[in-house]
């Protein structure tokens, strides 16, 4: 027999109806490179920036080193302190940094000085440093069992050391303990005593040069010693200035018998009581 060669097609497999073909887009790259570029850019500004930055710095500092020194220092007329005392206790040299200085705490450092009442520090550009001080000034000696130097605002200021001058009239009657616990009421009585100074600093016949020595009672008031003899005139609490006139009165007649004299009273509105002893 002969063979039948029956030719069959083939069918090509059906595709899946459900499949849905989908399309690929493109990605957007454009977002990311700005993002991206902005994020360079920014680190190589901060980059910039801080280099140049540094770089001024170092400049200034290089510059101010080199320029802003100090080389004058200037310092207010002295009568108590030396020049050399406060330039060592405000600790400024020549060659600082004058933008480093600061000068609230050189003021503050000179302040503990007990001759300085007042004290000021500026600074000129490009080179110059002025301190410019008040100082204390004494008008009595206050014996409190050392002695201390009184100023003409009542003030006890500092204890005497060696080489301070005596040539000053005495206080006494006023103790450490009365300045601790009443303040107020023992700076009362020192101004009182410096006033009544002030007063014989204007009288003609008995004046302050003829005073040795003030004393103090919280009870009394006021005695003063005189120079000569040590004789003690009392003058109690107020009216200084008419007691003082009249005393300048007789104190001419009686300055020759002093050697005689026990005290002397004048604590009264219209006569001097003078004890011989």
């Amino acid at each position: 027999m002969r063979d039948l060669h029956v030719k069959t097609r083939i069918q090509p497999a059906q595709k899946s109806r459900n499949r849905v073909k989908k399309e690929r887009k493109p990605i957007n790259w454009r977002p990311l490179i700005t993002w991206g570029s902005r994020a360079v850019l920014g680190a190589l500004a901060v980059a910039v920036v801080g280099g140049a930055g540094y770089k001024g710095y170092t400049f200034a500092s290089r510059y101010e080193m080199a320029v802003l020194q100090v080389e004058a220092i200037e310092v207010s007329k002295l009568r108590h302190l030396t020049r050399d005392e406060v330039l060592g206790q405000a600790g400024v040299r020549r060659g600082d940094s004058m933008l480093g200085l600061r000068l609230r705490r050189i003021g503050e450092q000179l302040a503990k000085n007990a001759w300085i009442e007042k004290v000021q520090v500026r600074r000129y550009f490009p080179h110059t440093i002025r301190i410019e001080v008040v100082e204390r000034e004494p008008v009595a000696v206050v014996n409190m069992g050392f002695l201390y130097y009184l100023d003409a605002k009542g003030e006890v200021f500092k204890p005497l050391t060696q080489g301070d001058s005596l040539n000053f009239p005495v206080i006494t009657g006023i103790t450490e303990d009365d300045l601790a616990r009443d303040p107020k009421g023992a700076r009362e009585m020192l101004t009182g005593a410096v006033a009544l100074m002030d007063m014989l600093k204007k009288g003609s016949a008995f004046t302050l040069a003829d005073v040795s020595e003030i004393h103090i009672d919280k009870g009394f008031g006021l005695t003063l010693f005189t120079a000569g003899g040590g004789v003690p005139v009392r003058l109690g609490k107020d009216g200084y200035e008419t007691k003082l006139a009249r005393f300048a009165t007789v104190y001419g007649e009686l300055k020759t018998q002093m050697t005689a004299v026990e005290y002397i009273d004048c604590d009264y509105q219209d006569k001097i009581i003078v004890k011989k002893g």
